[in-house]
């Protein structure tokens, strides 16, 4: 936990618990560690209703938490339908829930239960996949997301040890059907395995070489932070003016990223070219073209085109990947977020950004009607203080030291 801080005086922490093993010891195992510091842990049990007897698990999960003396709070999935890409669309199910109750605890540090076999079988699929030099440093122990900070304490834990840390202490958990499913890759690749406690020399290869990779990604990320420092102004109105001088591949990768909101940056071949030579181009949601009275070099600005559709706007909304409203906002019931679009041909007067810049700037409507336009003051200053939007773009798994705006 010392190298995942830094935390407050009496930390305040979260834990997602399934129920399974490795959440019933991390949660174990936390409770202690911040008593220990006068803090508190709230458990977060997610009932994804994929199987029948997921609302029973979780009620039994929240039950042997109050026997250990942690407090828990039990979140309902009731969107999923079993479809293609079920386990990708279950994961941002869940993460998008954990964080959701994180937030209104205001809670900023969540805590997940991954274990050492869990980062080999990851290292397996990315090498499976054609995953790059960045993939295959596996999940990362800190990522810090807008307003939250994803800790996984247990990356070099065996799994072994963390069932003989609860056989130790009488505590039970779960076992959950879906780790024997051959249909899943994961599962598939841990029965493959045979080595149920992640306690043989394989495990112990994988999970060095993801570490030295990962050293490896946040030497890489962090030089190309500075380097986007000393060649590129970032605006809060979610674009950029580049100097126009050659960049390295991973900084244009980087740019690109925060840019467009996207997950996960794109491959550094794909855009070693015009990263040498920054010239006018559209790739991975983002244009490039001169920025004309925005001074020499480029401006790099979101594609429209490629924006997301509007989002229900409420405290927190997150919209495109990149802006987000305050969570002190005072926005009316059954308004949306999303881009200003044709809208801002009648609002140019009111703004000195270019076209094409403020077609993409985050608006809030209710109905046809427009209400404001933040970054652009519109209608008034102290109307707009009502629905603060922060550029809030996705940063490096690696922690580096890398932001974008005044998020």
């Amino acid at each position: 936990m010392a190298a995942l801080g830094p935390f407050e005086p009496a930390p305040r922490l979260a834990a997602g618990v399934s129920g399974g093993a490795d959440s019933m010891a991390l949660a174990l195992l936390v409770r202690d560690w911040v008593r220990r510091r006068g803090g508190s842990l709230l458990a977060l049990v997610v009932d994804h209703g994929l199987r029948p007897e997921s609302n029973r698990e979780a009620t039994q999960t929240c039950a042997m938490l109050t026997r250990l003396g942690i407090p828990s709070r039990r979140l309902v999935i009731d969107t999923l339908a079993k479809s293609p890409a079920l386990a990708e669309r279950a994961r941002a199910a869940r993460f998008a829930v954990l964080e959701a109750a994180c937030i209104e605890a205001g809670i900023v540090h969540l805590l997940l239960g991954h274990h050492a076999a869990d980062q080999a079988e990851t290292l397996m699929i990315r090498v499976l996949a054609g995953s790059g030099p960045a993939g295959l440093a596996g999940m990362a122990p800190l990522v810090e997301r807008p307003g939250l900070r994803l800790l996984r304490p247990l990356l070099a834990i065996a799994p072994g040890h963390l069932r003989a840390t609860l056989a130790t202490a009488g505590v039970a958990w779960i076992e959950d059907p879906s780790n024997a499913d051959r249909n899943a890759q994961r599962p598939r690749l841990r029965l493959l395995r045979r080595v149920r406690g992640g306690e043989d020399e394989a495990t112990a290869a994988l999970s060095h070489a993801a570490k030295v990779a990962a050293r490896s990604r946040a030497t890489r990320d962090g030089k190309a932070a500075r380097e986007l420092a000393a060649s590129a102004a970032f605006r809060p109105e979610g674009f950029a003016v580049l100097a126009g001088n050659p960049l390295s591949p991973p900084a244009f990768a980087m740019l690109l990223q925060a840019l467009a909101g996207a997950v996960y940056p794109p491959p550094t071949a794909s855009v070693a070219a015009l990263a040498v030579v920054v010239r006018p181009a559209t790739l991975f949601g983002v244009r490039l073209l001169p920025a004309g009275r925005l001074g020499p070099g480029v401006l790099a600005v979101r594609e429209a085109a490629a924006m997301a559709p509007p989002v229900p706007a409420h405290p927190g909304a997150f919209w495109d990947g990149r802006f987000r409203i305050g969570h002190q906002a005072d926005v009316p019931s059954g308004a949306s977020l999303g881009a200003l679009g044709d809208d801002s041909a009648r609002l140019r007067r009111h703004s000195m950004l270019p076209a094409v810049v403020l077609r993409t700037l985050p608006a809030i409507r209710h109905g046809s009607k427009l209400l404001a336009v933040p970054h652009m003051d519109y209608p008034d200053p102290p109307g707009c203080a009502r629905y603060p939007i922060l550029f809030a773009p996705p940063r490096p798994a690696c922690a580096a030291p890398f932001w974008f705006g005044d998020a």
